[in-house]
């Protein structure tokens, strides 16, 4: 019985340590990627230890920057070496700008900064799972069939996927994060991109747009939004947790959408709805 895998990057905190815990839940096998905090990281694990279902999931953190090519190709290897096959990858890592700022203000390092992990980074890490999925579908073509998994997770052997976490920015102008807004929507696009190209090749591509999300990126703002949910800004009227997100993707990965490839999933409690 192999055991499905996902690669989860920026699974040490906050959003994608909700994913990999709810993965875990339903009997993945989950490589948390991880940029810097090793003790995060570390938590992370446990945590997914803990909810595992199954004696035979194994759950590891890789070290990796996406937006470094060298990192981005040994974490690709790495998380290949760990079951021998990735089934998902969850492309959950970005960051927010270092100093917000007003756009005739905002500087070019910052921009540079954001694209190169919030878009590009993922964009090529994209390419290169999908690369090895490709070659894996094409190798084990004629042993496909009769390949038992556990849980909610029983069709990943027959279907891979790939999530895009991106944001309600892809859509909503922040003129004090214009540089995050632009990484957003360029992921969007991405997301597009993968769907129409990938359809053929048995994988589905799938962006999920959280709202405001109470995690360590939002700390710094949470009073000033926490006023703004009151005020209406949220029809669910609360924040958003990892794990409502988490529970999202879970779903994505279980085999049920595999005819809904491209699909937007807004996870933000209504926030994006046009009202009067």
């Amino acid at each position: 019985m192999r055991i499905p895998t996902a690669l989860v990057t920026g699974a040490g905190r906050g959003i994608g340590r909700g994913i990999a815990e709810e993965l875990a839940s339903a009997g993945w096998s989950v490589v948390l990627n991880y940029r810097g905090n090793t003790q995060a990281a570390a938590a992370a694990v446990a945590a997914c230890a803990e909810k595992a279902v199954s004696s035979d999931q194994r759950f590891v953190a890789v070290k990796a920057d996406v937006s470094d090519a060298v990192d981005r190709a040994r974490l690709v290897c790495e998380a290949w070496a760990l079951s021998g096959s990735v089934d998902a990858l969850v492309n959950n890592a970005g960051i927010a700008p270092r100093v917000r700022a007003d756009l005739l203000e905002a500087t070019e390092e910052s921009f540079a900064e954001l694209v190169r992990t919030n878009l590009q980074g993922p964009y090529f890490l994209t390419q290169a799972v999908a690369r090895r999925m490709i070659a894996d579908r094409k190798s084990d073509a004629p042993a496909a069939t009769g390949l038992a998994v556990v849980g909610l997770a029983a069709a990943a052997s027959a279907q891979k996927s790939i999530v895009f976490i991106t944001s309600v920015s892809a859509e909503s102008a922040s003129v004090t994060r214009g540089e995050y807004c632009v990484s957003k929507a360029g992921l969007a696009m991405a997301v597009k991109l993968w769907a129409a190209r990938l359809g053929g090749e048995g994988i589905s591509v799938f962006e999920l747009r959280p709202g405001l999300m109470a995690t360590d990126m939002t700390a710094g703002v949470r009073e000033e939004y926490d006023a703004l949910i009151a005020e209406g800004l949220v029809p669910a009227s609360r924040w958003g947790t990892p794990g409502d997100v988490g529970k999202a993707v879970r779903s994505l990965l279980s085999g049920d959408w595999s005819y809904a490839t491209g699909s937007v999933i807004h996870v933000d409690g209504g926030m994006h709805l046009p009202r009067l």
